[in-house]
Formats: C-alpha cells, sequence, structure tokens
C-alpha cells in the first residue's frame, strides 16, 4: 500500500506499485526515493507517515532528485514528518517555517545518540516541508501499559535510568523536548535481546525548543501534552526541569496505570498518586518522584543528573543494621527499599531494652538560674553549658568536673553576655564554639584558652537558635525577628538573610552536606531552604500553635518537631508527608534529641519530663521525671547517655543501666 502525501487527498490509499496517486495525481515516491506506507499521526503542524526508504544512497542526506523508478525495493524503514506551511496562515508561514528547519537541525545534532532517532533527510518539495528519521520498531510505553495495567517499581526505575541520560544530553545541547510522555518512549524490538536489555528510546522532538538564556525567560508558546506538562510550561515558559517534571508524571501514570488527570487533587492542588500505587515502593523512589513533580521550580530538580544521582545513591547502613541477625539477602533487600525492617521480635527487644531503669548519675550544680542551653563536642567529653544567669560553663563528661566559668559581661568582665544564654553550639572540630544570647550578640571562644575571638556584627533582635556546617566555614543564626542570617566565620561577614518566617526562629539544622537548611518558627511552620541559591524548598505546616524545636535522624529522612500544642510531628522529610503525631505532653514540647542510631527520640517539656520513643513506630519506651521544666537535651554519642538542663539551675546526666 502507497499512501499520498497531498492533505487534501480523499483516497489517499493507493496500490504498493503506483508512481502516482490514483485520485489526485500527487507523486508517490519523494526524490525518488521515499514511500509513504500509512499515515501513523496527524496535528496542527503537519503529518507523519511510516515509510520505506528504496535506495541505500537515500540513508544520507540532501540527496539530489532522481526520476522514479517502478522496480525498485524497499532498503529500510523510515520515518517521515511532513510540515504543512500552507495550513498555518500567510502570518505564520515565515515563522512557522523557520522553526521546522531549527527542528531538522536540532535532530541532526542530537540523533547522533544512540537513544534518539537518526536524521536520514531533510528537503523541501511542493512546497511542504519533510523531515526523514530512522524508524524505531517498538511498542511505546503506553502500549505496553495497556497489556500489563501498571509497571513495577524495576520497570519504572529502567525508564528513569534509561531517559535520565538522554534528557541529559539533550539539556546539554540547550534543548527542551516538551513532549515527554508514554506515547513518546519506546522499547524497541531486538530478537537477540530481552527487552529489559535494550535502552528505550526517546522519539517525537516535534515540540522540543532550543533554549536561549533569554528564552528560559521570555513567555513562549503553549506546547505539551495535558496532563504532563509542567505550570511553568502551561505558561508558556518551558525550562529545562520541565522534561524533568513530565518524565515524573510519566513515572506515576506507568506506576498507577491511572491518568495524570485523576492523580491530582485538584481540592489539595497537589499530586496525590501515593493512595493508588498497586504494588508498595521504595522510599527512596518516593523521594526522587516527589520532589520531580514539585510545582515551583525551586524545589524540583535542577538537571537530570541530580535526579539520577539521588535514584542510584547507595543507602547507607547503620551500625546496628550490620550487627543485626538478618541474612545478607534480607539486609540487601532492605538496603534496597530505603525501608530497613524490623521484625516485630526486634522492635519487641528495642522497647525491652529501654524500658529497662535509666538512672541518674550526676547532677552538676553551679548555674545560679534556669540552664537554657546545652553542647556536646563530637567526641562526648566535653560540655558546655548557659543560663539565664548569663554565664557559660564547661564541664567533663561523664566526670561532671567543672573546668571553666565565662561569667557574664559586667565591670569586671566585658567579653562575656548582658543577657540570658539561648544558644550554644561547638564547631566540628571541637576548638571553637559559638553562643549565642537574648543580648542580640553571637560570640565566638576558643575552647582551650576559653577566651573570646570574635563578636560577629549583629544588628537584629535576639538571638534564639545557632547551627554551624561541618567545615566550620557558615553559621545560620535565628532571632526574635523572624529573620534568617548566614555568617562567613572565616572572615566574620554576613553573607545572605532568608526572609519568610514571621515569628521568632526556634530551631536551626544544617544539613551535612551544607546544602540544606532547616528552620522552625513560632509562626507555626517549618521551612526547609537551599543554602547555596538562598531559596526556599519546601514549608511543612500542621502544628496549630508554633514550632518550638527540631530534631532530624542522621540518615536525613526524617524530621521531628515539638509545638507550643504539647504534640510532636513526625515528617518524612524529603517529601514533606506526615507519618504521624503524637500526644507527648501535658505542656508545650521544649527540646528534642535523637540518638546516633537514628531510632531513639527523646523529648522534653515544660512539664518536667523526658521521655523516650521508638521513632519509627512512635513507640514510648521510657519516662524520667522532674519537677522543673526542661530546657535542653543531648544524647552523647553513643548512645548511652542523656543530659538535660532545667530551669532548677541543674544538669542532670542519665545513663542507662546495662
Amino acid at each position: 500500500m502507497s499512501y499520498c502525501f497531498n492533505p487534501l487527498c480523499r483516497q489517499p490509499q493507493n496500490p504498493n506499485d503506483a508512481q502516482f496517486c490514483q485520485n489526485c495525481g500527487s507523486r508517490l515516491v519523494l526524490k525518488g526515493a521515499y514511500r509513504a506506507l500509512k499515515l501513523i499521526g496527524q496535528g496542527g503542524f503537519g503529518r507523519t507517515f511510516l515509510a520505506i526508504a528504496l535506495r541505500q544512497d537515500a540513508l544520507v542526506a540532501e540527496l539530489p532528485p532522481v526520476a522514479p523508478t517502478q522496480d525498485l525495493e524497499p532498503i529500510s524503514y523510515c520515518v517521515i514528518k511532513q510540515f504543512l506551511p500552507r495550513q498555518q496562515g500567510a502570518a505564520n508561514l515565515q515563522k512557522a517555517t523557520e522553526l521546522f528547519r531549527q527542528e531538522a537541525e536540532r535532530l541532526k545534532q542530537l540523533g547522533q545518540h544512540p537513544q534518539i532517532p537518526q536524521l536520514l533527510d531533510y528537503f523541501e518539495l511542493d512546497g511542504e516541508e519533510y523531515l526523514v528519521q530512522e524508524f524505531i520498531d517498538g511498542q511505546n510505553l503506553e502500549e505496553v501499559l495497556a497489556t500489563e495495567r501498571t509497571f513495577s517499581e524495576a520497570q519504572v526505575r529502567k525508564v528513569l535510568t534509561d531517559l535520565l541520560p538522554v534528557l541529559q544530553f539533550i539539556h546539554h545541547h540547550r534543548v527542551i523536548h516538551r513532549d515527554i510522555k508514554p506515547e513518546n518512549i519506546i522499547y524497541p524490538h531486538r530478537e537477540e535481546q530481552s527487552p529489559q536489555d535494550v535502552p528505550l528510546i526517546l522519539v517525537d522532538f516535534g515540540a522540543s525548543k532550543y533554549a536561549t538564556t533569554t528564552a528560559l525567560a521570555r513567555t513562549g508558546t503553549v506546547i505539551g501534552s495535558a496532563g504532563y506538562v509542567a505550570p511553568e510550561q502551561a505558561m508558556g515558559k518551558a525550562e529545562f526541569a520541565s522534561d524533568l517534571y513530565s518524565l515524573g508524571v510519566t513515572c506515576v501514570h506507568l506506576l498507577t496505570g491511572l491518568h495524570p488527570f485523576d492523580l491530582y487533587s485538584v481540592s489539595e492542588d497537589a499530586w496525590a498518586w501515593r493512595q493508588y500505587l498497586a504494588e508498595p515502593i521504595s522510599r527512596r523512589l518516593a523521594i526522587v518522584l516527589t520532589k520531580m513533580l514539585q510545582k515551583a521550580t525551586s524545589q524540583r530538580y535542577d538537571s537530570a543528573a541530580a535526579v539520577l544521582h539521588d535514584l542510584t545513591q547507595t543507602p547507607r547502613v547503620t551500625r546496628s543494621e550490620r550487627r543485626s541477625p538478618e541474612s545478607t539477602a534480607q539486609r540487601r533487600i532492605a538496603a534496597e527499599a530505603e525501608l530497613p525492617p524490623r521484625t516485630s521480635q526486634a522492635r519487641r527487644r528495642l522497647v525491652m531494652q529501654h524500658h529497662q531503669d535509666w538512672q541518674e548519675v550526676q547532677t552538676l550544680t553551679g548555674h545560679t538560674g534556669a540552664v537554657t542551653a546545652i553542647a556536646l563536642n563530637s567526641e562526648g567529653t566535653l560540655l558546655i553549658s548557659g543560663s539565664s544567669d548569663k554565664t557559660i560553663k564547661l564541664w567533663t563528661i561523664p566526670q561532671g568536673e567543672l573546668l571553666h566559668t565565662i561569667p557574664g559581661r559586667s565591670l569586671w568582665s566585658n567579653a562575656g553576655h548582658r543577657d540570658r544564654i539561648s544558644a550554644l553550639i561547638f564547631a566540628l572540630d571541637g576548638q571553637t564554639f559559638i553562643s549565642g544570647s537574648d543580648d542580640g550578640t553571637i560570640k565566638i571562644w576558643d575552647v582551650a584558652t576559653r577566651r573570646l575571638i570574635a563578636t560577629l556584627p549583629h544588628d537584629g533582635w535576639d538571638i534564639s537558635a545557632l547551627t554551624i556546617d561541618h567545615t566550620g566555614t557558615v553559621l545560620a543564626s535565628g532571632g526574635g525577628d523572624g529573620v534568617i542570617y548566614l555568617w562567613n566565620l572565616q572572615t566574620h561577614a554576613l553573607t545572605h538573610s532568608l526572609l519568610k518566617h514571621r515569628d521568632r526562629i526556634s530551631s536551626l539544622i544544617l544539613s551535612p552536606d551544607n546544602r540544606i537548611l532547616i528552620s522552625g518558627s513560632y509562626d507555626k511552620t517549618i521551612r526547609v531552604w537551599d543554602v547555596m541559591k538562598g531559596g526556599l524548598i519546601n514549608t511543612f505546616k500542621g502544628h496549630s500553635d508554633g514550632v518550638t524545636t527540631l530534631a532530624v535522624t542522621p540518615d536525613w529522612y526524617t524530621l521531628v518537631s515539638g509545638s507550643w500544642d504539647r504534640t510532636l510531628r513526625i515528617w518524612d522529610l524529603p517529601t514533606g508527608d506526615l507519618r504521624r503525631t503524637l500526644a507527648a505532653h501535658r505542656e508545650r514540647t521544649n527540646c528534642l534529641a535523637i540518638g546516633s542510631n537514628g531510632h531513639i527520640l527523646a523529648s522534653a517539656s515544660e512539664d518536667g519530663t523526658i521521655k523516650l520513643w521508638e521513632l519509627e513506630e512512635g513507640i514510648p519506651l521510657h519516662t524520667f521525671r522532674q519537677s522543673w521544666g526542661i530546657n535542653a537535651l543531648s544524647f552523647t554519642p553513643d548512645g548511652q547517655m542523656l543530659i538535660s538542663g532545667s530551669a532548677d539551675a541543674t544538669i542532670k546526666i542519665w545513663q542507662r543501666r546495662a
């Protein structure tokens, strides 16, 4: 069967050997080399045909036209895209033709990649523009889904690991595809290989766009497929991240078998695909897909390489998991799933261990006012404490020996603070520590000499939270004005301010790679920031009153928050999902601490209690009781001791009995 290229022909089917259409008389063999077999696609800009190349040299672009012959045999299948500029109107003719030729240039360059169809020819004939591309014999993902109903996690991971390098390649060449969807991703047929061993092919660059620096910011044509288009692309401002969004939508569609329109909650203005999963997926894949689907580009991945890195990063196995009696196979499965399974027997052992009596082994006295802040060095051998009496004290652990007292500012000492010590933190190397105070100052101290190194030129309100990066070069501070300040500790200069919170900053935490900052505030919100870009990544809302304290597990997957509302909330940090809420205390939660293994949570309250919890399930393990409120809390690095600072001016060291 030969198919007529004339878009106005009413009977386009013709015999195989016909040279001219029997209905309209149009030529059926283009350039004496290409014959269309059937129409396989049609849109506002043109049509796509399955065709055959009738000569071997037809596979080389820019062939000179030759007279058609009747005895030519097919050499290779190909795809012909016919552009119809006459249907675009006179006003759009020049622009449409230019865009089609630009597509040809892009395909000529991009077709060098083995997972993108190669451009074979490009020419103009009888006022129509034509592209000839390599034909990919296979099924697209939508056709595969129709047979299998849903994809497994392994299949979706293959989609990502196959397609992300392709997107990285085209983005490197400044091209945005703009139409990533299952129909444009093909499983090629290879008789000698199974489908899982053959890389997927990305097709149809008809909607693609070359992205100059100005083009990324300029409103352009709204193009793409409904349900798969990123919000900014729907506004005519496609970015490289728009392709990542569309690939994420493709993946959740494949996992659930439902159209994207059915996976988006209009009332919540958010994706709700997880509840429709046919089978559970790993936490890592869920985190990656959630980030790919973020509406704001600042919260989405900025490159395909970053997605691939997070998807394939090897999960860290903790010491406790290495010691567990599970088999090697079980540990491998657990690591791959990123949800390390604890059997009910293991959990019962954990609960029983921590139900054993903890005992108070030391009470440190010396402060004359409430203990308001404590910090341990990385070895757990040195403790610093601050108080409403304006002093800072250094102690040995576990001996509890008082080494030194830094007095508050007075006529006899002008180095110390003039008001309550509100925050303390050690640098990672243990050679310096930093103090913040209600007097609005931040001071840096030498541990060995106990001398003041510097006072940062802070002009804000009282200091309420401090955190430092692992290199000891970046300090973040927060205060009563709700502003977060970032400091360069080498130059003592203020480098950046983060302005989103509307009330006092209560807690700050920096990630180990120094890229992410988490902040809690009395404005009831928790915010996640990109430190390098100074932008907001996510906002967690759920507490009915001010957020007073935060803690993060060592693997940075779980965030715990405490509040004036007397509850603890446990969040999935990468996605922002709330896992559970614990009714923890009778009064506000003042402070939190998580053990080094990431399994045990300690919370302390104004009601004078400290509670231990099994973090994953929120199981209560043990309760300490004091008569006064607890203001500060910290585990020693080995998790065997817990240190608390109280409004009764004492510091208590608690130890679990062997």
